[in-house]
């Protein structure tokens, strides 16, 4: 049964029968109060408070009871965890991939930890937020990045509640501001640009150049693209894997999202690949599925090294990526990365026409919002659409427009 104990006085009669108190042998010594109760698992809790502080003891008793019949109460103890402790049992325990958790972890150590990793996680307020927040804006950190990390650390603090070591999640309080994203404009490549490129490449590699911006794969579905994926019955290109480099090792896995899908197959692209094939003849590669330690799983693959090894974004993006961007004498930043290839496959479909609902089908994105958002600058204006419809209908036909010339030059209305 909960109760308060004082730990100072007892009661005792006296020898009038009435009641008094009496000192304890500790009287005087440490915390006065002492509310005892039973935590729903069963285990014995208690709080101490100091002399002169009976009601918040009565108050704290109440709100417990409260608390456990409403099925909200949080255990005290619990939030005396750090949150550096809290946050590793989290990822210890997470089932998402290990490349996310890697990235999580490196994240934490790298900007969360040294702020808050020993904070006891019932501590961190608000406050604690905006602090931590303002110092991730004095590194000088994007505002892109400074979103993910809010991102993270909110996820593993509303897993805290969930698991009851806290009553909420400070970020949801409403003075915190996350960080807002101003999205740069993806600037696609032109067509001599591609060109040139692609002739810097060396010769084995140039075909990704056509995956890349002919069908709108990403680096690691590129790399892992096969014979077998194509359709023998239709022009299209199946993409059911990627490589991915996990931990300094590779793997196969699904696209991003776990998202197959299938897009058409130019015959340019399809043209190209069968050269390269002919060239260079597809290796047969055997990498674990899905994790470091899964089932090994055999692919014939069109890309290869000269020594018959799986691409690595992390030997291909120095050793040949960049190389050619330089000897093309295009800016050697971020925006002109492989995904650039993408980009550059959705302006000229976009350019062609296509609609947004297609090409994030095409793209592999969950959202066609977030194709539309990603892609809207690159759309043809209203003008640009009216101007080639009509000419498109009635360009080549100028003359059954104009109809017969009119008489005396009379315009006709």
């Amino acid at each position: 049964m909960a109760h308060i104990v004082d730990r100072w006085y007892k009661t005792v009669a006296g020898p009038d029968g009435k009641s008094r108190q009496e000192p304890k042998p500790e009287c005087g010594q440490g915390m006065r109060y002492r509310v005892r109760y039973l935590a729903p698992d069963g285990k014995e809790k208690s709080q101490s408070f100091p002399d002169k502080k009976k009601r918040e003891a009565q108050a704290f008793l109440a709100n417990v009871q409260a608390d456990i019949l409403k099925g909200t109460y949080v255990d005290p103890d619990a939030g005396r965890t750090t949150f550096k402790q809290y946050a590793d049992e989290w990822l210890a325990a997470a089932t998402t991939d290990l490349l996310t958790r890697d990235r999580i972890e490196y994240e934490l150590r790298l900007h969360v930890y040294p702020a808050i990793g020993d904070k006891p996680v019932a501590l961190i307020q608000p406050a604690t937020v905006r602090a931590w927040a303002r110092g991730l804006q004095e590194k000088g950190l994007s505002a892109g990045y400074r979103r993910v990390l809010f991102s993270d650390v909110s996820m593993i603090l509303n897993a805290a509640v969930d698991d009851k070591k806290i009553v909420s999640n400070p970020f949801s309080a409403k003075s915190i501001q996350r960080p807002r994203h101003v999205p740069t404009k993806v600037q696609p490549w032109s067509v001599d640009r591609l060109t040139g490129f692609r002739a810097k490449l060396p010769d084995r590699y140039r075909v990704a150049v056509d995956l890349g911006a002919g069908c709108g794969l990403r680096q690691g579905e590129i790399f892992g693209v096969s014979p077998d994926d194509l359709d023998a019955t239709r022009p299209t290109l199946r993409f059911v894997r990627q490589i991915k480099l996990v931990r300094g090792a590779l793997i196969f896995a699904p696209p991003k999202g776990s998202k197959t899908r299938e897009v058409p197959l130019p015959a340019s692209v399809a043209r190209r690949l069968s050269e390269h094939a002919k060239q260079y003849a597809p290796v047969e590669v055997t990498l674990p599925w899905g994790t470091l330690t899964g089932e090994p799983t055999t692919v014939t693959l069109y890309l290869a090294t000269a020594d018959g090894l799986p691409l690595s974004r992390s030997k291909f993006n120095p050793g040949v990526w960049k190389p050619a961007i330089r000897a093309s004498d295009i800016p050697d930043d971020r925006h002109n990365g492989m995904h650039v290839l993408r980009h550059t496959y959705a302006s000229v479909l976009l350019d062609a026409g296509e609609s947004i609902k297609a090409l994030s089908t095409y793209l592999g994105h969950a959202d066609p919002g977030f194709t539309l958002r990603t892609y809207t600058h690159l759309l043809p204006t209203s003008e640009d659409r009216t101007r080639r419809a009509i000419d498109t209908a009635f360009g080549e036909n100028q003359a059954a427009i104009d109809g017969p010339e009119a008489v005396d030059g009379l315009e006709t209305a």
